[in-house]
């Protein structure tokens, strides 16, 4: 199906020392986030700004992307894998 890719000495390193407190704090900033850019959409789409509106939807989608990674990797319910 995919290539199984190798590690290499050039992978990142990774502590793996982030609590799950942490990673709930992330969650629910980036929770925050996507409500705020939401809000900025509207705001731009309001007084027609274009530009405004594609940079406010660019981030408003990273970030929903960002919030499902994080309920995935905490096992929320009903969370499909976020990369399919």
């Amino acid at each position: 199906m995919y290539p199984i890719v190798m590690a290499s000495s050039s992978d990142p390193h990774r502590s793996y020392d982030r609590s799950w407190d942490e990673i709930e704090e992330m969650l629910e900033l980036a929770q925050d986030r996507v409500f705020e850019w939401q809000e900025w959409f509207e705001s731009c789409r309001e007084k027609g700004d274009r530009e405004g509106m594609k940079e406010a939807a660019r981030k408003y989608k990273a970030l929903q992307n960002v919030v499902k990674s994080l309920q995935w990797v905490l096992g929320e319910e009903g969370v499909e894998n976020p990369v399919d």
